[in-house]
């Protein structure tokens, strides 16, 4: 990473110890390796907060009907790239929606589209629009082998959702009861587990092989669950899974730190109407993507890791996905600046995380 470094010393919370301060920040242009755009009239409104960040992004299918086929990954596709902002480059990276029914043949054509970088895996039930999602491992068995001998990643949300398993465990669960045997049937299967928030999710990441990754968001490292009880109940910070106890956080941040190349940059940006969020049963999602690197930038430079930051940022991701990395460049500079209180959504708002608080960060426009 390339920096320019102030002529201020000060401590850093990591380590310490003193070391130069950091107030700008030069970083190959990054990817979003996990991203909601929604779709229809919600879609222009949230695309041009992340083609200001991101030159590509994995997109999610949890839409309304899911995208599960090939032909509507590739629809969905082209109804992102014509609500590109006039002028803009950025690649929409597709996924497709596993179903108990998904088969080997879609898996193939995907694949063979060249534009379908991964399945994603929601246990039926576990969050925003998952109800379609799948409900026993062994019933994607055909299409899970497929994606073993062409090598597409499956993309996990790793949450049980068995009612008797406690909200904070339901990751652990998940790992006990379907990933490590998947892993273990499967060993040349590649999966990101994303959005990990767990100490247990870091340490199974750790202990399987190359073939196993996983994704941070800037919200799991910045913050753990006293957020969501502060002065009241923040339905803002209410995101599936989660958020946890301190202890997990400081596990996600160290393992974001390390250098480590199974750990990358995931936003998990999911925007909701602001009624939907705040009401007597309040959507799930975070919306990080109005300022994720300014976010992400916080987090490591808090934890004294911001010469770190560019490799989880830029690096691993492509690496992982076997994508050539970007050349373009975007610059942060330590600056603060209020996020505003919300922004439009369609007919609706849309209220960003830390709405009309400082942030320490920020991204200077493109020369």
């Amino acid at each position: 990473m390339n920096a320019t470094v102030a002529l201020t010393e000060s401590k850093t919370s990591a380590t310490t110890t003193t070391s130069a301060r950091i107030d700008r920040i030069e970083l190959t242009r990054p990817d979003d390796w996990h991203l909601h755009l929604r779709d229809g009239e919600y879609l222009p409104a949230v695309l041009p907060h992340t083609v200001r960040q991101f030159a590509r992004a994995i997109v999610m299918p949890n839409l309304r009907p899911p995208v599960t086929t090939t032909v509507m990954a590739l629809a969905y596709r082209e109804r992102i790239l014509a609500a590109l902002p006039a002028g803009s480059r950025f690649e929409p990276l597709m996924t497709l929606y596993l179903t108990d029914r998904t088969t080997a043949a879609e898996i193939d054509t995907a694949v063979a589209s060249g534009v379908v970088k991964g399945v994603k895996y929601y246990p039926a039930g576990a969050t925003t629009n998952s109800d379609s999602g799948v409900t026993h491992v062994d019933r994607a068995r055909p299409a899970l082998e497929a994606m073993q001998r062409l090598g597409l990643p499956l993309l996990v949300h790793g949450e049980v959702t068995d009612t008797s398993v406690d909200l904070f465990d339901r990751e652990r669960a998940f790992i006990d009861r379907v990933l490590a045997p998947l892993v273990r049937d499967m060993p040349g299967l590649r999966v990101v587990m994303e959005h990990i928030t767990t100490r247990d999710a870091v340490s199974f990441v750790e202990s399987c092989g190359p073939e196993v990754a996983a994704t941070l968001t800037p919200h799991h490292l910045l913050m753990n669950r006293n957020a969501i009880f502060v002065g009241g109940i923040r339905p803002h910070y209410y995101c599936l899974p989660v958020l946890k106890r301190e202890v997990h956080r400081q596990a996600l941040m160290d393992a974001a730190a390390s250098g480590n190349p199974k750990f990358f940059l995931g936003t998990d940006s999911a925007p909701h109407a602001r009624h939907t969020k705040e009401t007597d049963c309040g959507c799930a999602g975070c919306f990080n993507a109005h300022a994720a690197l300014e976010l992400y930038a916080e987090a490591f430079d808090r934890a004294g890791a911001l010469d770190r930051f560019e490799a989880f940022a830029s690096f691993h991701g492509p690496d992982y996905y076997r994508l050539p990395r970007n050349t373009g460049k975007v610059v942060l500079v330590r600056e603060s600046w209020d996020a505003p209180v919300e922004y439009p959504y369609g007919a609706d708002t849309l209220v960003p995380l830390r709405a009309g608080e400082p942030l320490q960060w920020r991204q200077l426009p493109e020369a």
